[in-house]
């Protein structure tokens, strides 16, 4: 048996046997947030449970805008065209190895252009690549390659869609006054951070089919899965005038064509910047544009709209959490402790080490960044450490813990058809993996 057979197994046990659902996780982090913070800050009980409640809606924006693009993304997959297209791409592998690398390769890709993409298109490649192997002489473990696809979002914060590194590097941000605007050629552009990128997926690429089980273990895609492809509309035979009206292309193009003239507008005065709000009308934009009809792209939507259930339900409590660690002075008294255990050329270290911690409660790149990162650019000052290297400490490790962090693989799961706990094990041996990586290059960075 693989040594990468052997490390993976005792996880993939764990996950299975004691991993609460995403749903109780949430719940339990709620209750750790609440005792910590009536038990380590001044706040009581009755303050506490207000700066929960406050914080609930403060990520409406946010969930509004993930549930805008995973239903867009689910409904373009799902188109005609693309759907041929990822046929195509699901029939490139050779062997299983080949597979689970290019799924991983793919979602690692798609993460550095956007966080949003490599969450979508790894589920969809991974679920394209399934059924188009499930057609040939070998078999593949749907689950690992589930699990390669969430491998990718690993890196999704060396890439351009870094909340922190474009937070810093935005004229007139918050802590403009204190650090001035830090170019990202100081941050994702840096030397460190490519090599960094590129070994994390060259990492990612590798080790996924490392991690393969035996032949007799091996969990093929769902039959039922398989058949799940685009919804289809019977059109009558004959139509009244309004009817030939709903199922006419040029009313979706229309659509489709105003949302891509808007961007180029905004990108004309604004140049390249992709936001969420892009990332979502870009999504919904070519969904309209290659489905045969508004009627036809409605169905689509509806089909996908199962997908987002559990982001709307969960988000707000996530959001509870920051409340509390934000208007407590929990997140001070964290950010405290790490200080007074660091030393200049450690700080980014143990930001690394931080990141990832809060973000198990606060599992949002810009709402983590909102809470925690003015602390540690004080902390940085104090110490003498360049800003930018408290920036990427954080982003890491916010990137890093999402590999045991069940809440963002929610897309992913939907569009996959899979459980929680079918996946995590695998990516527990991504997380080992990434953190020996991560923390070596934050050691290597030093004091900047």
């Amino acid at each position: 048996m693989k040594i990468f057979q052997i490390i993976s197994r005792p996880f993939i046990s764990f996950v299975e046997r004691y991993y609460p659902d995403a749903f109780i996780f949430v719940i339990v982090l709620s209750v750790i947030t609440f005792l910590a913070a009536i038990s380590l800050t001044d706040a009581t009980v009755t303050s506490t449970i207000v700066a929960w409640g406050d914080g609930l809606p403060m990520l409406f924006k946010f969930t509004a805008q993930i549930t805008i693009i995973m239903v867009g993304a689910h409904a373009l997959a799902h188109t005609s065209i693309v759907q041929c297209l990822l046929k195509n791409i699901g029939r490139l592998p050779k062997t299983a190895n080949q597979a689970y690398a290019l799924v991983a390769f793919s979602a690692g890709v798609a993460s550095l252009g956007a966080w949003s993409f490599g969450l979508i298109i790894g589920a969809i490649v991974a679920r394209s690549v399934a059924i188009e192997c499930s057609k040939k002489p070998f078999k593949v473990h749907y689950p690992l390659l589930v699990a390669s696809a969430y491998s990718g979002f690993v890196i999704w914060h060396m890439g351009y869609s870094s909340s922190s590194a474009l937070f810093v590097a935005t004229p007139g941000h918050l802590l403009e006054g204190r650090v001035g605007v830090i170019p990202v050629t100081e941050t994702i552009l840096s030397s460190t951070n490519i090599t960094l990128a590129l070994l994390g997926l060259l990492l990612i690429t590798i080790i996924c089919p490392l991690m393969k089980p035996n032949e007799e273990d091996v969990i093929e895609i769902d039959p039922d899965l398989i058949k799940d492809n685009e919804p289809t509309i019977q059109k009558k035979a004959s139509m009244n005038m309004v009817e030939r009206f709903e199922n006419h292309r040029s009313l979706n193009i229309f659509l489709g064509l105003l949302i891509v003239i808007y961007i180029g507008i905004t990108y004309h005065q604004n140049g390249f910047s992709l936001n969420l709000d892009i990332v979502s009308w870009t999504f919904l934009s070519l969904g309209l544009l290659l489905a045969s009809s508004p009627i036809h792209f409605i169905s689509l939507i509806n089909t996908a709209a199962g997908t987002v259930g559990s982001i709307i339900l969960q988000y707000p409590f996530y959001s509870g959490i920051m409340g509390i660690m934000a208007t407590t002075g929990l997140m001070q008294v964290v950010t405290d402790w790490i200080i007074s255990i660091s030393t200049p050329e450690t700080l980014g270290f143990f930001a690394f080490l931080s990141g990832g911690l809060v973000n198990m409660f606060i599992p949002s790149g810009g709402g983590q960044w909102a809470v925690q990162g003015p602390i540690m650019i004080e902390a940085a000052l104090s110490l003498g450490v360049n800003p930018s290297v408290v920036v990427m400490g954080v982003a890491y490790g916010d990137q890093w813990s999402n590999m045991i962090q069940p809440f963002w693989t929610i897309p992913i799961l939907a569009i996959a058809g899979l459980h929680m706990r079918q996946i995590l094990g695998y990516t527990f041996v991504i997380f080992l993996l990434t953190g020996v990586l991560y923390g070596s290059g934050m050691l290597y960075m030093g004091a900047g």
